[in-house]
């Protein structure tokens, strides 16, 4: 069945810093040796994410029409199956759509059939500057806890941006809904938190 293939998903509400994250943890990954993928997830028509992502030099694939969790749980299967054939890589990182449900995409790695493969931790970012307002909406907030609801990891994201109190604040509100998740605060734009993050991943 070849190498083991670690798979990590790293989801998180709209603008809460997805693809910068994963940006910039596949090239610290990378800079060990290994080789990485990434999966991206949109429902737009227009993959801005994945463009993205291939302008860093990184292996991409893109999965539009809709969002992983649901109707193209198939979709994520094939594409992990083809990266491995036509790639081998070590580490393959997918960005679920804003919308999408952590432990739903996990179903859909679980289809994956003759492949030898390491489910990583389900990291959830969590954007400083909005996710307490997000959290606390009537609407939006259902949405969110259950994304938190199935992170093993919770990364306060643009943690250069907001004060410590309003850290601590935002910690309580994560433990709140998910005691067991181990909560990290991070910068993806300047790199603060990225190394205990990256060892978590490799």
């Amino acid at each position: 069945m070849g190498s083991r293939l670690k798979v990590v998903q790293i989801a998180g509400f709209l603008g809460s810093g997805k693809t910068t994250t994963i940006v910039a943890l596949s090239r610290m990954i990378a800079s060990r040796g290994k080789r990485v993928a990434v999966i991206v997830n949109e429902i737009g028509d227009v993959p801005v994410d994945a463009k993205v992502v291939s302008e860093y030099g990184l292996k991409v694939r893109d999965i539009g029409g809709g969002c992983i969790c649901c109707e193209l749980l198939v979709s994520l299967a094939y594409t992990l199956e083809e990266l491995a054939r036509s790639y081998s890589p070590d580490y393959v990182l997918i960005e679920p759509s804003g919308v999408s449900i952590p432990s739903s995409v996990k179903d859909g790695i679980g289809l994956v059939k003759g492949l030898n493969l390491e489910k990583g931790p389900v990291i959830v970012l969590f954007d400083g500057e909005r996710g307490h307002e997000n959290l606390l909406d009537e609407n939006l907030g259902k949405f969110i806890k259950r994304q938190i609801l199935g992170a093993d990891v919770v990364a306060i994201n643009k943690i250069d941006a907001i004060q410590d109190g309003a850290a601590r604040y935002q910690e309580e509100l994560i433990r709140a809904v998910n005691p067991n998740a181990k909560i990290l605060r991070i910068s993806a734009k300047n790199g603060v938190g990225l190394e205990e993050l990256v060892s978590l991943i490799a």
